[in-house]
């Protein structure tokens, strides 16, 4: 029975040393966790768990109360059996009665509801909201001091207008780049990087990206991959916003933007074109389940989506 008990306890430890495994993964690990899991659910989740596993500790506890073993009251209607006369043979057939009956037989016992203690269920789901908020505040300090909002209000309209900038010279007019801070456009709404009505004059970008962009703009930090996929999710809605619809296409077309808009920023043509060609070969990786994001098999070179068909580099 004991080990029964324990059960649930372990199981609560167990969800709060996943939480804060995830959390920590989630701050310091791949943008591509950040991207695909939005964290606010993962808190929603792990309270929820926290809520049935309190309320199932309340419910009340089966417990088996031994019955009586000697003549029941019907026996005696019936048969006439004296209340007064003892049974000689009482003893050694409880004895025997005991070690013949298995321990799990439920037939000498009758089921009846305890009520279970209220504050040590209480006090392990208070001790796991507060872990829970403990968390949210750690990832909102470490999100507020080196995420996008740690910015200034005036870096971040900076860098909006150098990204619009670089915008419009893919989409051949002018538009406007934004980053959704709020992420009511982008991010868990969208599971997408970026976002752009096809033809408009308007794209949103996640905060992530937008911060990737203005590391390598205003820092000259490269970051490997999540710079190669920020320079081609800028190029992606550019092209959109240029009025190209389909998503293969699109994206085929960003990939070779994406090496002069990585010289605009700040790259060598090198470091440009090697992230484009890793974005191209990671294509399957960042198409999020969707075969539209996958580029066509004619995005090569010399074929009819090769912008310089006049060169042999590609993208």
């Amino acid at each position: 029975m004991q080990q029964l008990a324990d059960r649930p306890v372990r199981h609560v430890a167990a969800l709060r040393i996943a939480l804060g495994v995830f959390v920590l993964a989630w701050i310091f690990g791949p943008y591509e966790l950040r991207s695909a899991v939005p964290v606010w659910l993962v808190f929603l989740v792990a309270l929820g768990l926290e809520v049935h596993f309190f309320l199932g500790a309340l419910r009340p506890e089966l417990e088996r109360e031994s019955r009586d073993r000697g003549p029941q009251a019907v026996d005696r209607e019936l048969f006439g059996y004296p209340e007064d006369v003892e049974d000689p043979f009482a003893e050694e057939l409880d004895e025997e009665y005991d070690e013949e009956l298995e321990p799990e037989d439920p037939a000498p016992f009758q089921i009846v509801p305890a009520r279970r203690p209220l504050w040590p269920p209480l006090r392990r789901f208070l001790a796991g909201a507060g872990l829970i908020g403990v968390l949210a505040l750690v990832l909102w300090f470490v999100e507020a001091r080196t995420g996008w909002d740690a910015l200034s209000p005036e870096t971040r309209s900076q860098a909006t207008a150098r990204f619009s900038e670089e915008a419009s010279r893919i989409a051949e007019k002018s538009v406007a780049i934004r980053c959704d801070e709020s992420g009511s456009y982008v991010g868990a709404v969208q599971h997408a990087d970026g976002v752009a009505i096809v033809g408009g004059d308007l794209a949103f970008l996640t905060p992530q990206r937008c911060l990737d962009l203005y590391r390598l703009a205003f820092k000259e930090e490269e970051n490997g991959s999540q710079t190669g996929r920020a320079l081609a999710v800028l190029a992606h809605e550019a092209w959109h916003l240029r009025g190209v619809r389909d998503e293969g296409t699109t994206e085929c077309y960003a990939l070779q933007s994406g090496v002069v808009l990585g010289e605009r920023l700040g790259l060598s043509e090198g470091t440009a074109r090697r992230l484009m060609r890793q974005q191209l070969t990671e294509n399957a990786l960042h198409a999020g389940g969707s075969s539209d994001y996958l580029v066509p098999p004619d995005c090569r070179d010399g074929s009819r989506l090769d912008l310089d068909p006049n060169s042999s580099r590609f993208p």
